[in-house]
């Protein structure tokens, strides 16, 4: 790996892999760590610069591996250790950094800690890594993230805390013993050569001691919260970012934090805690040239190290947000283009979620039998859940399983039959595809990015649209119905559509050279 002066995660374009979804090496309708290895190869020529793995870890599955049985092991659905070890090693040796998951706001309810637990009597130290209460009813109003109350009742009569799923306790942090298992749970991976972490729900872990209730009107991931942004969380990323820096390498850490305050978003960020948090109101803004500047205004002005995301695997994908309530069915890709190609005018690092760069939409009709979502069981079927953006990747061929999983093989969600068109084999032929226009985005950025400053001019712009410049790149998006004039330029660089020298259609994004 070359070093650069400048920490390779500031300005990365970070590629997340959701490890089922991915490629299904061994043929069991599951994507693998050997289907990763197998395809790193295309990430390469992708241009990307790291790839993030969803949990690996073995797990009963009930929130598709976010309930986490052993922090130190691989899941047999997904290989072994020497095939993490192995695939580490070939990303290396093709310039990717690799970051993986960690989930320390809870375990699964199989983990050794949680079934010690339950043999355990009230009031035990077993009990104390969790949070268990007792009391007739439940000790307070929380509903679960995933729908239903957050506690479950054991059958002694005590009460435990699960923010998520029933099969996903939360632990106490408030105990010394779960600090110092995930310290070692850093140094675990961190051995094995991992270059980071992406920290689930890094915005949980501490709770109110007094567990109050929580008025109807102010449930959901606030930043004045007796759930969410404790005070105490962050001595934990203080702790953690000491044993990142203890490593070589410019180890890295971003935290998945939900929050409504750009202010309380940057106090995650700062210079003794994580390298970076996600930027989910980047994700959430709807098609609008107002929603976006603001975005960018509040970011840049409050977080150092900002990073850009529009799709993930907890959320419908972008080109089908965008695509909501136009008429025009090429109006969702063209808007996803032209905002991922605004993403990656501006300073910093972004995320890309697998399957965007072949322009896959959200599915939205899987049968209620095929969803595994937990979302969909606890609402009883009322959400739909996160299933639709989970479905396996379409790699080649005509029909399902398109290359994902051995011939033969039904993946473990089904594939829109659709998809044949939107293969990476099929967009490789193909010199407009979405594919090709993701590579050339990602190259020619790659080529830009180290004389580009850190700052952005907002030139002046029509209403519907955004123009401004970073140092002498010029970005534009036209969010509006009509064409829009473009400032005075050079020359023109790469366009996410059709364009007139001066002149940029709607739904359209333009990189100039000032």
């Amino acid at each position: 790996m070359t070093h650069s002066p400048i920490p390779w995660w500031r300005d990365a374009v970070v590629y997340e892999i959701y490890v089922r979804s991915f490629a299904d090496a061994s043929g069991d309708g599951v994507g693998d760590l050997r289907g990763i290895r197998s395809r790193l190869p295309y990430l390469a020529a992708l241009g990307v610069d790291a790839v993030w793995l969803t949990p690996f870890q073995p797990s009963p599955m009930a929130d598709g591996g976010y309930d986490v049985a052993d922090y130190r092991d691989v899941d047999p659905l997904f290989g072994t250790l020497d095939d993490f070890d192995a695939m580490v090693s070939d990303a290396h040796e093709l310039g990717l950094r690799v970051m993986v998951d960690i989930v320390p706001n809870h375990s699964s309810s199989a983990h050794r800690w949680f079934q010690e637990a339950l043999a355990a009597p009230p009031g035990s130290p077993a009990r104390d890594r969790y949070v268990f209460r007792d009391g007739d009813r439940p000790p307070n109003n929380w509903t679960s993230v995933f729908s239903g109350p957050a506690w479950s009742q054991v059958p002694d009569g005590q009460w435990y805390l699960h923010l998520f799923a029933p099969e996903q306790p939360d632990f106490n942090w408030r105990n010394p013993e779960v600090h110092e298992e995930f310290l070692d749970v850093l140094r675990f991976w961190l051995d094995r050569g991992v270059d980071g972490f992406r920290i689930d729900v890094a915005m949980g872990l501490y709770k109110d001691i007094g567990l109050p209730d929580i008025p109807e009107a102010e449930e959901g991931f606030r930043s004045r919260s007796p759930i969410w942004s404790q005070p105490e969380v962050h001595e934990v990323y203080r702790a953690w970012r000491k044993v990142l820096d203890s490593y070589p390498g410019d180890r890295a850490a971003v935290g998945e934090v939900w929050t409504d305050s750009a202010e309380d978003l940057a106090r995650y960020v700062r210079p003794d805690e994580l390298h970076q948090s996600f930027n989910f109101a980047w994700l959430e803004a709807p098609w609008s040239a107002t929603a976006f500047r603001t975005v960018i205004d509040q970011t840049l002005a409050a977080v150092p190290a900002p990073t850009w995301v529009l799709s993930n695997h907890d959320v419908v994908r972008h080109i089908s947000r965008y695509g909501e309530g136009s008429l025009d069915p090429e109006a969702g890709p063209a808007r996803g283009r032209a905002a991922m190609m605004t993403m990656m005018a501006l300073p910093g690092s972004a995320y890309l979620y697998q399957g965007e760069e072949l322009g896959l939409p959200e599915v939205k009709d899987l049968p209620p039998e095929a969803r595994q979502d937990p979302i969909f069981a606890r609402s009883g079927g009322e959400l739909p859940g996160r299933d639709g953006c989970r479905v396996p990747l379409p790699w080649s061929g005509t029909a399902e399983p398109f290359g994902f999983s051995p011939e033969g093989i039904r993946p473990w969600l089904p594939q829109p039959a659709s998809w044949a068109a939107l293969t990476a084999e099929h967009q490789e032929a193909d010199p407009v595809s979405t594919l090709a226009f993701y590579r050339r985005v990602l190259a020619l950025r790659r080529t830009l990015r180290a004389s580009l400053p850190g700052t952005i001019t907002w030139l002046e712009s029509p209403e519907d649209a955004l123009i401004f410049s970073r140092g002498d790149l010029i970005c534009a998006v036209n969010c509006g119905e009509d064409t829009v004039p473009l400032p005075p330029h050079r020359e023109p660089l790469l366009s996410s559509g059709g364009y007139a020298p001066d002149a940029l259609p709607p739904d359209t994004a333009v990189w100039l050279r000032a």
